[in-house]
């Protein structure tokens, strides 16, 4: 079975806005969110120890404690140790994406992409999450925007680790599927390549949507549907700059960026379309996606999901979008504009 047919619907919820990134989130506040989720028939929730140093795991863990393990589908990330023991706010080594989690808890991470730092890191996040089990388990940024030029030597201890200790797993019935989370397409690419490597789906975040889908549609969406291995697309709104906030791959957007965006959001003013519609559904149409994984905070963002993803966008706008290079000629599209009249 591929990731699609694992998962409950095509909306899921990505946490990491819960491991309080950009801002100090109450916890009320992050228990309503899942809360709102929930409610909105939502039953595929993302997460991984990063966000926060545990603490996204820890909300969720706490929200989920309220419903059945049977009734949804859950799936975090290995790669990263959150050593509790830590008492003293410690610095982090997050590559470009410095202070992303400053708002989160103080305890220190620890690189380690080992089999048996994976293992243990499944044993600590089932603690914070308060559950017997995961479904899907990701190796998390083992790319370039977090390693810089040493992530081939990390992606290669990962290879020798965690890919090997994540198949063993699935093979024993354990977990149901493993892959990648990540930023950037490249270390996907490779991981398709490998002969002793079979994931069973990427979790790709910022790499098909509106403002980035290039490499991600010319090479690896063909290359992994070949290989019928799934795509689950994290950051549909670009870090939230198409959901009408100001980041950009975790930092401020550049000029350059809102520029682009009030381009896009000028279209679809004239043809009455909401920018994160447009956004949830041109992820979706690209065949190898299986999912999408928004983030929020707030609990009134669940509800403005829902509705992106079934809202009505006419054919005019996919055509002007086209027209306007906005998206690539030869994208999916959510309707087929080259039959429209």
């Amino acid at each position: 079975m591929s990731i699609k047919d694992k998962l409950p619907g095509a909306l899921g919820f990505g946490t990491a806005p819960l491991g309080n990134m950009f801002r100090n989130i109450p916890d009320a506040e992050a228990q309503a969110t899942v809360d709102a989720a929930w409610n909105h028939g939502i039953r595929y929730f993302d997460t991984a120890p990063f966000y926060g140093a545990g603490l996204a795991e820890i909300r969720l863990g706490e929200a989920l404690s309220r419903h059945r393990r049977d009734d949804y589908v859950l799936s975090t990330k290995v790669g990263r140790l959150v050593l509790d023991e830590i008492e003293e706010p410690a610095a982090r080594d997050l590559g470009e994406k410095g202070g992303l989690f400053e708002f989160g808890r103080p305890n220190k991470l620890v690189n380690d992409y080992t089999a048996d730092a994976a293992l243990r890191s499944i044993e600590d996040s089932l603690k914070r999450l308060k559950t017997d089990r995961l479904d899907i388990v990701w190796v998390h940024d083992i790319a370039q925007d977090f390693y810089g030029d040493e992530w081939l030597a990390q992606f290669d201890i990962a290879r020798k680790g965690a890919f090997r200790a994540l198949t063993r797993l699935r093979e024993e019935g354990v977990i149901k599927a493993w892959g990648l989370g990540v930023n950037r397409v490249e270390p996907c690419e490779l991981t398709l390549d490998l002969e002793e490597a079979s994931p069973d789906g990427f979790l790709l975040a910022g790499r098909y949507t509106l403002l980035d889908h290039g490499r991600a549609l010319q090479r690896l969406m063909p290359a992994a549907a070949r290989q019928h291995v799934d795509i689950v697309v994290g950051g549909p709104y670009s870090s939230g700059v198409l959901a009408g906030g100001t980041h950009f791959e975790y930092q401020k957007a550049s000029p350059a960026i809102i520029a682009k965006v009030e381009r896009i959001r000028n279209i679809a003013q004239r043809h009455q379309v909401s920018v994160k519609a447009a956004a949830l559904q041109f992820s979706l149409a690209n065949p190898a996606v299986a999912a999408v994984i928004p983030g929020a905070s707030r609990p009134e963002r669940i509800a403005e999901d829902q509705a992106a993803l079934t809202a009505a966008i006419p054919a005019d706008f996919w055509r002007e979008m086209r027209e306007e290079r906005l998206v690539a000629a030869d994208a999916p599209l959510p309707i087929d504009v080259k039959e429209e009249k």
